[in-house]
């Protein structure tokens, strides 16, 4: 199946509001905004289908304009389910000057024999931040398949007024190399990673307070590394979906509106 979304925001005296909001099935794209006077636009991104299917090909745009901020959410957790041909995805953002985006999908699980390729294109422009999540769970682990999928295979390309700042490759073929082997997963069953950019005093404090409410996290090992003054990218390798799920969630509350938030007031802190 091949399917379409554009979303583009705007900003209206301080608040950002939904320009356009086009879809094909089995996409849906709804407003789920609380506080209508906060000035960020919460999005939810929704399927019909069960997951990804053989031969599925899906194209996201993302427009959020200058001055405006932008979370887009997952409904659930995305199945790559059993193929022979493969799928894809290409998702291009754009977040303009003073402008930001957070997005942190729900972990993927690939079925038996799936293969899924994606290329994530983002570009910022001056005083635009950006969080980025992404976690690849093991497959269908209580249901005894770990690793069985055939490929899973992700780029992502960050550009800072048009210019290369920062590029994750992210390949994983189990058939082809030993996941648990020293410098792989190394035994455990889940990865995440987090791609944060913001200003360099927001990034540096940040960056502490991450390092310290990860290392009270049970059952995981994670690095953070900076790839500039104002980049850095977090990665962890666990064996729970959803404790890094929520992890992510609680790391990306360390930075709002460039400023770093005391993970006391986490939702998941404690």
């Amino acid at each position: 199946m091949n399917a379409h979304l554009h979303i583009q925001t705007a900003s209206r005296d301080g608040i950002t509001i939904l320009k356009q909001n086009y879809f094909t099935p089995p996409f849906k794209a709804a407003n789920i905004t609380e506080d209508k006077k906060s000035g960020i636009l919460h999005i939810m991104l929704m399927s019909s289908s069960p997951g990804i299917l053989d031969g599925d090909d899906h194209q996201l745009k993302i427009e959020i304009a200058p001055d405006s901020h932008l979370q887009l959410h997952t409904q659930s957790y995305q199945r790559l389910f059993n193929m022979k041909k493969g799928a894809s995805q290409k998702m291009e953002v754009v977040v303009e000057k003073d402008a930001s985006f957070v997005f942190i999908p729900h972990p993927v699980v690939p079925h038996e024999h799936s293969i899924f390729t994606a290329r994530n294109t983002i570009h910022l422009y001056d005083g635009s931040h950006l969080v980025w999540g992404e976690i690849l769970t093991c497959g269908r682990k209580l249901n005894g398949e770990q690793f069985i999928f055939s490929k899973y295979h992700t780029v992502t390309d960050v550009f800072m007024n048009e210019r290369l700042v920062i590029k994750e490759n992210w390949l994983v073929q189990p058939s082809l190399v030993n996941v648990h082997a020293m410098g792989q997963w190394e035994g455990y069953s889940h990865q995440a990673s987090l791609i944060v950019v913001n200003e360099p005093e927001a990034i540096s404090m940040a960056k502490e307070a991450m390092y310290d409410y990860l290392l009270q996290q049970a059952s995981l090992t994670f690095g953070i590394s900076n790839f500039s003054s104002g980049a850095l990218i977090v990665r962890i390798l666990g064996y729970k979906a959803e404790q890094l799920f929520k992890i992510l969630n609680t790391l990306a509350t360390f930075i709002s509106a460039g400023k770093p938030v005391n993970n006391k007031t986490s939702a998941y802190a404690n």
